[in-house]
């Protein structure tokens, strides 16, 4: 078969002959018509050459493209009749040389050119005409190929409403009736044309499809459409216009002429057809096609229909995506070196894939409730996951709203599966876990600085290209629900304001990357000064429905997206960047298949990542720390909880011989009753059986559970427990007072605890005085506090009240006789006046608490240990 090429050029040869002849023919008649002589050359010349144009019809238009739109071609396949890579020839109507003869009137469109005709939808004949070129359009290039964005001004829609099927399937948008759906289409052609000129391929044929023009639309539109028009064909950006040129008031500019268009004008009851501009004219005088043209009737009744679901059925077979149709088939076999990339979703029947990596380092996602975030993260980090193994690629997961988002990649105690890739996981996190993650990646970018400078690089992938031996992983960082780290505007928020800076800034070039999620990015103050610095570095920008905020201020292509579909833009968020995806949902069944692929192909002995769940309860028998520890320790610890940051460490104090080592719980939760449980307990184990004495004094019914657990549990590791009340706490006091304040502290009780469960409660009979020495049970306590650890004796007491605790412990001496304090739900002002440092930040809050360390200027939150069964909700 001959080539596109000389088939459009042959066309156009056969064209101006007929040109030709059909101006002789008129020269004729008009010299000679009152003889009424029989034309044998000119009129048989044109009956010839209409002829011989009909034959080579099918040839140059063939099926769908030029065939009658009857019943006979309904079941004619689709997508068959022409390609992404050659110009098409569409026919528009039947040429009329002569009364007698007749042939198709073809014109080049997709690939070639534009049409216009000056008449509009609200007559019956375009009507019929913009439908049967319009299915012509669709039935013959293969699905995907043509995106229509119609308008019109005119019939509201109706002439369009046939095609209503192509709207579900996004072959068609919406139809639109008013100057600024005018306007939107232009901008989402425009937005086509500026992707080709940035490289982009692949793109599908756009077609802006103009059933009557819209009122309001002025000189300004005709100059888009000109500019459309102009570099269009090159952007696969193609003009169908009814209605133009409109007519133009008196004393205004008509509208201009535009390039590479076939215009078919009025005359009659016909048609005639003008030349485009350039070499695919039809007559080398430029006057056009020297016959008149009958328009395409309307096909016939239901074939419209017809058509349209058949190719909407194909397009959704063809355009579906599932979670598994965007994994890989082999796992882990992508390597990191220069970047990340996987499949996110499908833009219409292509897959789309994004990448983090030098170019696009960081992204940022947003949506509404129930828009789909979790969905579309799910996707791309098991996308991710699958694509890159361990060694190449780590996760550091935070999700800071009441949900579970990311328990899919953490063992559970129905599934003890995981994503070998995670390295941390926060569910419901805490603002201070946020921090310590971005201040953990802060520390390994700087610590990847000095591996590259050493090397003599400074990127990543120049590193990987030159040391193929080292193992130095890509790592993403995925905050959703973000805006919560910086909300209020505290010291925490400008922490971490400061060091989300640092890695958005600085992170490309180590290979560290954030992709963060919210409902939006506006209000959040402690942000207000660096919206450039942070954001200004992320380019791709993923807006779900409602999330237009993370777009441009001008682009609202998000605020009507239905869930399961996205705009995802790689320029920061300007408009004409937009491309729409699909994405699909994950499944539970599938990302649990997903889930056991990854966990079964890990590296044996790999452990589980590091979760922080903020909603759980800490216990101390499941404390690493607390499991491995033994009798023979260099320092033994006190444990108290355990500490939000990365790795959840063991929350405790070193209980040495330095003064003032011993430890307050603060604040009216009987939650300090457990912490006192898992003090004494921790510090048990730490010695053998039989060398260490606790004195245990429950002094509030409160504690008594507790107490009473503790004393139990000790007696089991084989210890001298001594319970006593008030009274025998006084007593017991007075001894290890003086024992300590011995000359020589070896002789000393040691070592020893003294555990005290409401001590506030003891304030009366502390205060009064012994009949013989004169001293108070507040002299013998602060002795203790003062001097006690030097002698191995250490309290560990629960005060209700900060103002019972200074008083009890200061006198004259000061506060440092309590290095080790935890705070529950105490006010902040009260925990800065016992501090003596107004600067502490404390908001009480359940299962938290303030862990303060003032010999080693420590101040930590923590999780602290509750015996199983108890509520933290106090």
């Amino acid at each position: 078969m001959a080539s596109a090429a000389s088939l459009f050029n042959k066309a156009v040869q056969l064209h101006r002959e007929a040109a030709a002849h059909t101006e002789a023919a008129r020269v004729e008649l008009a010299t000679n018509g009152s003889q009424k002589r029989s034309l044998p050359g000119s009129i048989e010349a044109q009956r010839e050459l209409a002829a011989r144009l009909a034959r080579v019809a099918p040839t140059l238009a063939p099926g769908w493209l030029g065939a009658d739109l009857d019943n006979t071609v309904a079941h004619r396949p689709l997508g068959a009749d022409a390609a992404m890579d050659r110009p098409m020839l569409l026919r528009v109507g039947t040429a009329h040389p002569v009364p007698d003869a007749a042939f198709p009137a073809l014109v080049p469109f997709l690939g070639g050119g534009h049409i216009a005709i000056d008449a509009d939808a609200r007559d019956p004949r375009v009507t019929a005409w913009l439908r049967a070129t319009l299915l012509r359009t669709m039935a013959a290039l293969p699905g995907g190929a043509v995106q229509v964005i119609p308008v019109d001004g005119g019939t509201l829609g109706a002439v369009f409403g046939p095609f209503r099927t192509l709207v579900d399937v996004e072959a068609w948008r919406k139809p639109v009736t008013n100057v600024d759906g005018f306007r939107r289409a232009m901008d989402e052609a425009e937005g086509q044309i500026v992707a080709a000129q940035g490289g982009a391929v692949d793109l599908p044929y756009r077609v802006l499809a103009v059933g009557a023009m819209p009122v309001g639309a002025g000189s300004g539109d005709w100059a888009r459409l000109a500019a459309l028009a102009h570099a269009g064909p090159a952007a696969r950006v193609h003009l169908l216009l009814a209605g133009y040129p409109p007519a133009a008031p008196a004393g205004y500019d008509r509208p201009p002429r535009l390039d590479h268009t076939t215009f078919l004008t009025s005359e009659g009851d016909a048609f005639r057809i003008s030349d485009p501009a350039g070499p695919e004219a039809f007559s080398r005088d430029g006057r056009g096609l020297g016959a008149p043209v009958t328009l395409t009737p309307a096909p016939v009744d239901g074939l419209i229909e017809t058509v349209c679901r058949r190719i909407a059925g194909e397009a959704r077979s063809q355009s579906a995506v599932d979670f598994a149709g965007l994994m890989p088939e082999e796992l882990w076999a992508e390597s990191s070196a220069t970047g990340l990339r996987t499949v996110v979703g499908r833009e219409q029947r292509q897959y789309f894939t994004l990448a983090l990596d030098d170019a696009t380092p960081h992204w940022l996602v947003g949506g509404r409730t129930g828009s789909g975030k979790t969905v579309f993260l799910l996707d791309v980090l098991y996308g991710l996951a699958s694509r890159y193994s361990p060694d190449e690629l780590g996760l550091y997961l935070l999700d800071f709203k009441e949900g579970v988002s990311f328990a899919e990649f953490t063992p559970t105690a129905v599934d003890k599966s995981w994503v070998p890739h995670a390295r941390t996981v926060g569910i419901e996190s805490d603002r201070e876990y946020g921090l310590a993650v971005l201040k953990a990646l802060a520390r390994e970018m700087s610590r990847r600085a000095i591996e590259l400078k050493q090397a003599g690089v400074t990127r990543i992938a120049d590193l990987r290209a030159g040391r193929p031996d080292i193992a130095m992983p890509r790592l993403v960082a995925v905050i959703d629900e973000f805006h919560v780290l910086f909300t209020p505007n505290d010291r925490l928020a400008a922490q971490a304001a400061a060091a989300l800076e640092e890695i958005a800034r600085k992170g490309r070039s180590y290979g560290i990357h954030l992709i963060l999620a919210s409902q939006t990015i506006s209000g959040v103050e402690a942000l207000f000064t660096k919206n450039e610095s942070i954001f200004g570095q992320f380019p791709v920008r993923v807006a779900l429905a409602g999330g237009s905020g993370v777009l441009d201020s001008l682009n609202s292509a998000a605020d009507n997206l239905p869930v399961g579909t996205a705009v995802v833009n790689h320029a920061a968020g300007v408009k004409a960047a937009n491309a729409l995806v699909r994405f699909p949902d994950a499944v539970a069944a599938a990302v649990s298949t997903q889930r056991h692929r990854l966990w079964e192909a890990r590296l044996p002995g790999s452990a589980p990542p590091a979760v922080f769940a903020g909603y759980a309860a800490q216990h101390l028998d499941d404390d690493p720390l607390y499991k491995r520890v033994t009798s023979k320790v260099r320092r033994r610890q006190a444990m108290v909880g355990r500490t939000v940051d990365v790795g959840l460490s063991t929350a405790a104090f070193t209980f040495d011989s330095s003064p003032g080592r011993h430890l307050a719980v603060l604040g009216t939760s009987t939650v300090a009753a457990d912490i006192l449980h898992a003090a004494a307990l921790s510090l048990a184990k730490q010695h053998d059986p039989g060398s260490a004495n606790f004195l245990l004094a429950p002094l509030v019914a409160a504690a008594d559970e507790a107490a009473d657990a503790t004393a139990d549990a000790l007696h089991q590791a084989g210890h001298q427990v001594d319970v006593v009340d008030t009274n025998g706490l006084r007593g017991h006091l007075g001894m290890l007072a003086a024992a300590v304040a011995k000359a020589d502290p070896r002789d000393a009780p040691s070592p020893t605890y003294v555990v005290i469960f409401g001590a506030d409660a003891a304030g009366t009979v502390l205060a009064q005085t012994h009949p013989t020495t004169y001293r108070t049970g507040h002299d013998d306590l602060r002795t203790l506090l003062r001097s006690g650890a030097a002698a191995g004796v250490h309290v560990i007491g629960w005060w209700r009240a900060v103002r019972r605790f200074t008083e009890d412990i200061t006198g004259p001496a000061g506060v440092e006789d309590v290095a080790c304090l935890v705070a529950l739900n105490i006010p902040s002002n009260d925990l800065a006046a016992a501090l003596g440092d107004y600067t502490v930040e404390w908001t009480a809050r359940p299962n938290r608490a303030l862990l303060v360390d003032r010999h080693d200027n420590r101040m930590s939150l923590i999780v602290p240990f509750v015996r199983p069964g108890t509520a933290t909700s106090e």
